[in-house]
């Protein structure tokens, strides 16, 4: 069965073909996934890489977590699952970003 590790502390450039490349020293990879922002496309730094088997798994972890790759020092475990977060609400705690209002009570004029 395939398992799912979290690496964090990328460098802004690596690509995902150079994540699996590195990660395949520890045993087959499955995928390996780097997650950007929505608007600018650009990595946040973390991703994910899902190995064959949970001892490639775990021998990953053993091989990479803490070790230097593209000149940053990763961090290397087993993925959590995603947690629900509370639903957006668009700021100043309305559903629409908040009803501001005008711009001051006019029967003072």
């Amino acid at each position: 069965m395939a398992q799912k590790l979290y690496v964090g502390g990328l460098s802004y450039s690596t690509s995902e073909d150079s994540l699996r490349e590195y990660f395949s020293q520890a045993g087959a990879v499955q995928s390996a996934t780097i997650i950007t922002d929505k608007m600018s496309g650009r990595s946040k730094g973390f991703g994910f890489v899902e190995m064959g088997s949970e001892d490639e798994a775990q021998k990953a972890i053993e091989m990479f977590n803490g070790k230097d790759f593209e000149g940053r020092n990763l961090t290397v475990n087993e993925a959590r699952p995603m947690e629900d977060r509370p639903k957006r609400t668009g700021g100043f705690g309305g559903p629409r970003g908040g009803d501001r209002g005008g711009f001051g009570r006019r029967d003072r004029f």
